[in-house]
Order: C-alpha cells, then sequence, then structure tokens
C-alpha cells in the first residue's frame, strides 16, 4: 500500500503547491490523478518518488516511512514513464531497457532475456525493434519502449505523468487500454496523472480529484458517476458524458 499522511510541499513563502493531504491506494491498484494544469498531480506523483522532498508530513509503502530509504535506490525500484518518454536518444531499443537492471547487477544472460520479455510484452518485435534507435520509431513505439524500460527490473509500483498526453487520439487510447492489461498481467500498483477525465474513467480503479493542491474526491469511477462531491466534478464527469452523447446523436443520426 502507498500511504500519504498529511503531505504538504510548499515552494519559498507562497501558498502551498499541495496539501495537506491524505490519500491510501491499496496493492494492485490503478489510481489516477485527475484535474486540472497546477492543481498539484505531478507534485504528488513527484514526492512518492522522492524527485522533490515534502514540507510536511510522510509517505509510507508497505508501512516503511519513505524518508527513511535512500533515494536512488528508491527510484530504482519504483517503474516512472513521462509524457516526453526521454529515451536516450544514442542508445538502441534494447540498451534503454536495460539500463536499471545493469546498475542493479543483474546478470547479462538475465538482463537480455528481460529485454525480449519486455519488447514482447509491448508488442514490439524484439527481432525488428531491439537495435534501433529512438529517433526510428514513431511516438507511439517510442512510449511502448519508454513502458518497457519503467518495468526492466520488476517494480511493484509504476508512476505515470500524462504518459499518453503527446500522441494522437488513436494511439492514445490503443495505449491506454494496452497498459491497463499489462497492469493486471503483471499484478503492480499504478498512479497515473492526466488531465483528461475521458481517460481516467477507462482506465482507474480509483479516481483521485484534486484541485487547486487539495483532493476534492477520491472513489471508484462509479462512484464519482453517481454521487460527484460538488460542481467542480460533476463538470469534469459532464465531459465524457457530453462526448458520449454526442457520439450517440451522431450514429442514431446515421442512415
Amino acid at each position: 500500500m502507498i500511504r500519504l499522511r498529511d503531505i504538504s510541499k510548499t515552494y519559498g513563502g507562497g501558498p502551498p503547491a499541495l496539501g495537506p493531504v491524505n490519500l491510501a491506494i491499496e496493492d494492485r491498484e490503478l489510481a489516477v490523478l485527475v484535474g486540472p494544469s497546477g492543481c498539484g498531480k505531478s507534485t504528488m506523483l513527484s514526492l512518492v518518488n522522492r524527485l522533490i522532498e515534502p514540507s510536511a508530513g510522510r509517505i509510507e509503502i508497505d508501512g516503511v516511512d519513505m524518508a527513511l530509504c535512500d533515494p536512488v535506490q528508491l527510484r530504482r525500484h519504483i517503474g516512472f514513464v513521462f509524457q516526453d518518454i526521454g529515451l536516450f536518444p544514442h542508445l538502441t531499443v534494447a540498451e534503454n531497457i536495460e539500463i536499471t537492471p545493469g546498475l542493479l547487477g543483474w546478470r547479462r544472460t538475465d538482463i537480455d532475456s528481460r529485454v525480449l520479455d519486455l519488447l514482447k510484452l509491448v508488442r514490439l518485435d524484439p527481432s525488428h525493434y531491439a537495435g534501433r534507435l529512438p529517433h526510428e520509431l514513431s511516438g507511439g513505439e517510442q512510449q511502448r519502449v519508454g513502458i518497457a524500460r519503467a518495468l526492466a527490473a520488476r517494480p511493484k509500483i509504476m508512476l505515470m505523468d500524462e504518459p499518453f498526453g503527446a500522441l494522437d487520439p488513436l494511439v492514445r487510447d490503443e495505449l491506454g487500454s494496452e497498459y491497463r492489461s499489462i497492469h493486471d498481467q503483471l499484478g503492480i500498483t499504478t498512479i497515473l496523472v492526466t488531465h483528461d477525465m475521458t481517460e481516467a474513467m477507462l482506465l482507474a480503479d480509483r479516481i483521485v480529484v484534486m484541485r487547486s493542491g487539495e483532493i476534492v474526491q477520491n472513489g471508484t469511477p462509479q462512484a464519482l458517476l453517481d454521487r460527484p462531491a460538488d460542481s467542480f466534478v460533476q463538470s469534469m464527469i459532464d465531459t465524457p458524458r457530453r462526448r458520449a452523447n454526442q457520439l450517440a446523436q451522431m450514429f442514431g443520426e446515421a442512415p
């Protein structure tokens, strides 16, 4: 379980960028943080990974206070996927994926086997993609490699910051569905950041709606649909509903 206890983050003398917030995410859950830009979603993700430190409160993983852990070692056991992907341009696909296992001292044969398994998992033919450089791949293919790289050291936790936001809608939907399947297959815990409520509704076990550094509502997609906490949550839910109604009208009018 990932548990945030009275976590807050303040930069300089300004108002809190986050919190204080309390949140518990169960093992194997796919939790989606959703809200407008600047609401604290990415800050929360960076706090879990200790890319930044909280101003107050503590974060626990399986009951262990993360402040007591070495941050470098912690990050090597937590997968992180960014919107801009961040593949090393001078390294091949295989070399990008094997970075963390190499840092952890895995045997060469184990690394090679893991790279092959992961390329198959993200639906990239190893014989075709392993030796290619990032600039030779499409955006969707690069993000598949980014997901494989994040999974390379068999993390129990995956953190994903707008992982599909820069992709075209068709590729975005495809990768979102595929990642949901990977999440379930591997039995990992995922925290995914997005500003898109439709994406959140389709992927999440739990949706955490944020605004101005606070958690406005935290619950299952069905709970948000049935009992939105306030007009802000209602307005966010109305967006996918409106899209669905527009599609229904279009198909209903089709000959």
